[in-house]
C-alpha cells in the first residue's frame, strides 16, 4: 500500500502536469484527486487545492506583470471584493453537509467541462501560448462593452456599469474559491471577455492575478479554522512545482486544442466519479 505522503507527491507531480499543458485554470483538478486518492473530506481538501492554485496562478501572473497586460486597476477591484467574500465562502462551506458541496463541485466540472468541449468544436476560437485558460480563448469584438478601453490612452472608461460589474464578478469568485476551494477563473475569464474589449492575453494576466491575490485569502481563511493538513499540503504542493517543470518541457509539443480535449475530458470524468461516489456514499 502506498504511504499518503509519496501518494501526495505522485498526485502533485500529475496535477503540476495538468497545470502545464492546461493553463492555470487546470488546479481545479487538485481538489477531486486529493478526495478520491487521500480519501479526504472536502473541507480538508479545498485549502490544499487553494495552496496549488495560488502558486500556479502566482507564477503565470508574475509572467504578465513582467510583460506588462495586467490591468491593474481591474484585478485590484476584482481581487478587493473577491478578498472580501472568500472568507464568507469558507464560513458557509463549514456548514453544509460533505455530500451537498460534493454535488456543487461536480456541478462547477460539469460546467467547466461542457466549455471546454465547446472551445474543442470551435478550434477557430482557441489561441496560443499566451492563453491560459483551458476553455480556450476568443478576440471576437463586442459591441458596447460595459469596460471599453479608450483607444487614444489605452486605459478602461471607469463606468458605473463597469465597476457594479467587476465588483459582482469579483465577489461571486470569490465566494467560490472559499467555498469549494476553486481559482474562480471560469466565472473571471468569461466574464471579463462579455464586458471589456480587453485583448485575450491581458484578460488572462488579469485573471490570473485576482486568482492568486484570492486563493491566498481564502487558504489563509481556512488556516484560521485549523483546517489545513500540513503533513498532505507540503509534499502535494511542492510536488506541483516538479509536475510544472516537466509539463513546460512537454507543453510545446501538445496541440492547444488537444489540451484543451484533455482537460475537458477530465473534468468531466472526475465529475462524473464524483456523482457517483457522492450517490452510493462511499
Amino acid at each position: 500500500m502506498i504511504d499518503p505522503i509519496s501518494l501526495s507527491i505522485a498526485l502533485g507531480v500529475f496535477v503540476g502536469f495538468v497545470l502545464a499543458i492546461t493553463g492555470a485554470g487546470g488546479a481545479i483538478l487538485a481538489l477531486p484527486l486529493l478526495v478520491f486518492f487521500l480519501h479526504l473530506k472536502m473541507i480538508d481538501a479545498a485549502p490544499i487545492s487553494l495552496m496549488a492554485i495560488m502558486l500556479s496562478a502566482g507564477l503565470a501572473a508574475a509572467l504578465g506583470l513582467r510583460s506588462g497586460i495586467v490591468r491593474y486597476k481591474a484585478a485590484t477591484l476584482l481581487a478587493t471584493f473577491g478578498v472580501l467574500c472568500a472568507p464568507i465562502g469558507v464560513y458557509v462551506a463549514h456548514q453544509l453537509p460533505e455530500k451537498g458541496l460534493a454535488v456543487l463541485f461536480s456541478i462547477v466540472l460539469l460546467i467547466v467541462s461542457w466549455r471546454s468541449f465547446q472551445k474543442f468544436q470551435t478550434p477557430t476560437l482557441l489561441i496560443g501560448d499566451d492563453c491560459d485558460d483551458p476553455n480556450g480563448c476568443d478576440d471576437e469584438p463586442k459591441e458596447e462593452p460595459a469596460c471599453a478601453v479608450n483607444p487614444a490612452t489605452s486605459k478602461l472608461f471607469w463606468t458605473a456599469s463597469c465597476t457594479k460589474r467587476l465588483i459582482l464578478t469579483g465577489g461571486f469568485s470569490g465566494f467560490l474559491s472559499g467555498l469549494l476551494g476553486v481559482g474562480g477563473g471560469f466565472i473571471i475569464v468569461p466574464t471579463l471577455h462579455s464586458i471589456s474589449n480587453l485583448e485575450t492575453k491581458m484578460i488572462v494576466a488579469t485573471s490570473l492575478a485576482v486568482i492568486a491575490l484570492v486563493s491566498m485569502a481564502s487558504a489563509f481563511s481556512y488556516a484560521g479554522n485549523g483546517t489545513i493538513l500540513w503533513s498532505v499540503a507540503v509534499p502535494f504542493v511542492s510536488a506541483t512545482v516538479v509536475g510544472m517543470g516537466i509539463g513546460r518541457m512537454l507543453h510545446s509539443k501538445i496541440p492547444s486544442h488537444m489540451s484543451v480535449l484533455i482537460f475537458g475530458i477530465l473534468s468531466l470524468t472526475i465529475a462524473i466519479l464524483m456523482l457517483i461516489k457522492t450517490a452510493i456514499g462511499v
